[in-house]
């Protein structure tokens, strides 16, 4: 693990493009982004936190997710990163209202 101190934080907006393949089958006429490709979102805006908070381990084990809202094109997420002893914890918001939140294990199995 590293050296960051637990409570180091990050937050980043970031766009879900519109012509995202995951929409193609999620659901045609009511497009949803799929949880997996939100959590890509999630694991993208920690890859580019850099410094700020400890590189994700390999393998990467989600500890807990919650999915609260749908996730349509375009929609414009605000990411929010904050490392603890053992997990890093994530929340996503979307026009200011919760759309997923969880943990990744900062430690591999």
């Amino acid at each position: 693990m590293s050296a960051q101190p637990p409570g180091a934080a990050f937050a980043r907006s970031c766009t879900v493009p519109v012509d995202h393949p995951a929409f193609a089958g999620h659901f045609p006429g009511q497009p949803i982004l799929p949880g997996v490709a939100l959590l890509a979102q999630v694991l993208a805006v920690w890859r580019d936190a850099g410094s700020a908070l400890p590189p994700p381990p390999q393998p990467l084990r989600l500890a807990m997710a919650k999915f609260l809202a749908p996730v349509g094109p375009g929609a414009v997420l605000q990411v929010e990163l904050t490392a603890e002893a053992r997990q890093l914890r994530f929340a996503v918001t979307l026009a200011g209202q919760p759309a997923a939140q969880g943990a990744f294990a900062l430690e591999a199995p």
